[in-house]
């Protein structure tokens, strides 16, 4: 089976980063992972230049921080038509071993599954109806289709994969809704055969703070000796500072609303193209208005 590419974006939290990253790039299984740091300020840039590992095949640092999607997308741009793509979440470390092998051994033995979730403990809130599907020692919960109503699309997860076949299907994240993964699950689940689902056998944690003393990071750190601007702000509080989705979703739910009634009425198909896509957008139902909204919001207020 070719390699999949894990698709990693930062920003700041640097102390953060090197437990994630490190936990990534301990497994010996074979993969490429593409890094993108959207604009950080804490050092994290110099960390990822210092990373030797050969499969890590792209290093990009964006100037000005677009939001996570247009970093994400940036990645899914640069994979081959016969990959797997797996998105790993900033502040991820995955403790299982082989935990790839046995997300590709999912999708091998499960043909109609075409996304997949990993959730730091388990349940996560607010859980759709699912149903556990069991094949030997493969485990996974399968997110029952409910035509009727698309909240019940989405499976939270802070690692996410997905099929060649069904990014065929969905393409990209939306530029023009901005909603992520939220809305990914929604075409994904909704609107395609395939099914998606959240895996029950992967370990993960999300460590949410580091002292600066015992950060990891601190002869890479831009911010100070003891970690802290002039103000007492670390990365952490920069990155909390900086981080505009919650303020987004408040103020562009109704791109979101909009795609649903399109979807549902057919006026646009699943997919999803994107700026870098090779595809011209005029190929494809395309808001640039909404997307380039997007982007100069998290321009004006993420960096």
């Amino acid at each position: 089976m070719v390699a999949p590419l894990l698709s990693y974006v930062t920003f700041n939290r640097l102390g953060q980063t090197i437990r994630s990253l490190s936990s990534v790039l301990e497994t010996p299984e074979n993969f490429e992972l593409a890094i993108v740091d959207n604009n950080s300020t804490d050092g994290t840039w110099k960390y990822i230049q210092s990373l030797k590992d050969r499969r890590i095949k792209f290093k990009t640092r964006l100037p000005v921080n677009l939001g996570q999607v247009y970093a994400s997308n940036l990645n899914l741009s640069k994979r081959r038509d016969d990959q797997y793509f797996i998105a790993v979440d900033q502040d991820v470390v995955i403790e299982s071993k082989n935990w790839l092998t046995y997300i590709l051994r999912v999708f091998k033995n499960t043909p109609n599954i075409g996304l997949l979730s990993i959730h730091a403990g388990f349940p996560p809130r607010n859980m759709p109806p699912t149903t556990p599907v069991i094949k030997n020692d493969l485990v996974y919960l399968e997110l029952t289709k409910n035509r009727s109503d698309y909240s019940q699309d989405y499976m939270p997860g802070s690692i996410l994969a997905l099929s060649p076949d069904l990014i065929s299907k969905i393409g990209f994240w939306s530029e023009e809704n901005n909603f992520g993964s939220r809305e990914l699950f929604l075409r994904a689940n909704h609107f395609t055969a395939f099914k998606t689902g959240i895996l029950m056998n992967v370990n993960i944690s999300i460590p949410q703070q580091i002292v600066c003393g015992k950060c990891p990071g601190q002869s890479f750190c831009r911010l100070s000796k003891n970690g802290e601007t002039k103000t007492g702000e670390t990365c952490f509080t920069i990155y909390e500072k900086l981080n505009q989705n919650k303020l987004f979703r408040e103020q562009y739910h109704w791109k979101f609303d909009e795609t649903v009634k399109d979807l549902q009425s057919g006026a646009r198909s699943p997919y999803c193209t994107s700026l870098f896509s090779c595809n011209s957008t005029a190929e494809e139902t395309y808001n640039l208005d909404w997307a380039t909204e997007n982007f100069q919001f998290y321009a004006s207020k993420a960096n």
